[in-house]
């Protein structure tokens, strides 16, 4: 058996997820008979029916599907190696952009990168503040090298470090709502009033709604420190991050409307950056540093969230 490539293996991998040539060469960005040929010359080599070409569709036979569990992993390891070389051949990155979202803790982020970038006077850094869904469609612009926000779970083009829990509070000025606050207010008894909620600084992403109440008149605000003077003042009410609003709900500028049909959540701050990327050796040191750093986050978000209960 001679020795087959990377390339034929790529071809075979692409068929198999892909559900046939055709796709399999868009994919690829390689012609059908190119990719035809690689799967031919591969199964030519093992002595190995790889695929079953009698139906519509092709499909993998059992030693197809057998080799294809063990050639993913070699082309893992090939990818990693790629992208390994990648980072060693960029040398020490002039700039990165970082966008921190409005769930992020401003004082402890902004200290943290204080610390590591004074370490690093030769890459410049570039901090973005961006809202809701426009962190996340940065990375995928490739216009950000790291975002400090929330991120989906389960999505594997992006690789998280946990920084802890930010609890998102209802809250209202005194004197607002036209009824007492008790822990059974329902949304539909607030759809007359006005809702503050945060723009989407996302540009191009589908539009993404947080805890809004169908039918409520609402007003938007670009980041989180207006909207907290606008509920204050009188002229909404909303939710908001408790790291922003301990010392309001404590001395009673602003209170809970929290309860039962009103319960708030909690969303998974973390720092995020693509995972199908190469990342130069001053991204690595930052992206460690971080992990070291995550503590700070955590204890922050913890004391808030322990005093807007308390």
């Amino acid at each position: 058996m001679s020795g087959f490539t990377l390339h034929d293996l790529q071809c075979f991998d692409a068929v198999i997820q892909a559900g046939g040539f055709q796709a399999a060469a868009a994919k690829l960005h390689r012609s059908h008979p190119a990719v035809f040929a690689a799967v031919a010359r591969l199964e030519r080599q093992l002595g190995l029916a790889l695929l079953d070409r009698s139906g519509y569709r092709v499909a993998p036979t059992a030693a197809g599907r057998s080799f294809h569990r063990r050639a993913q992993n070699l082309l893992r390891e090939s990818q990693q190696l790629r992208t390994h070389a990648e980072q060693l051949a960029m040398g020490e990155e002039s700039e990165l952009h970082i966008v921190l979202g409005d769930l992020c803790p401003r004082p402890q982020a902004l200290a943290v990168l204080g610390r590591f970038f004074a370490q690093c006077p030769n890459t410049r850094l570039h901090l973005h503040f961006e809202s809701v869904s426009g962190p996340k469609e940065r990375l995928f612009d490739d216009t950000a090298d790291l975002i400090v926000h929330r991120i989906d779970d389960g999505d594997a083009r992006l690789e998280a470090i946990a920084l802890g829990e930010v609890t998102m509070v209802p809250v209202v000025a005194p004197g607002f709502l036209p009824f007492p606050i008790d822990r059974a207010i329902r949304p539909e008894q607030l759809r007359g009033l006005t809702q503050c909620v945060m723009r989407d600084s996302a540009r191009h992403s589908p539009p993404v709604d947080y805890f809004t109440i169908d039918g409520a008149p609402q007003c938007t605000v670009a980041d989180q420190l207006m909207k907290k003077d606008l509920i204050a003042h009188g002229l909404a009410w909303g939710h908001m991050p408790g790291f922003l609003v301990e010392e309001e709900l404590r001395d009673g500028r602003l209170l809970s409307i929290a309860g039962r049909w009103l319960p708030g959540r909690g969303e998974r701050l973390v720092a995020a950056r693509r995972a199908d990327r190469a990342h130069g050796p001053v991204a690595e040191r930052l992206w460690a540093y971080l992990q070291t750093q995550a503590p700070v986050f955590r204890e922050a978000l913890g004391n808030a969230k322990r005093k807007t209960r308390g």
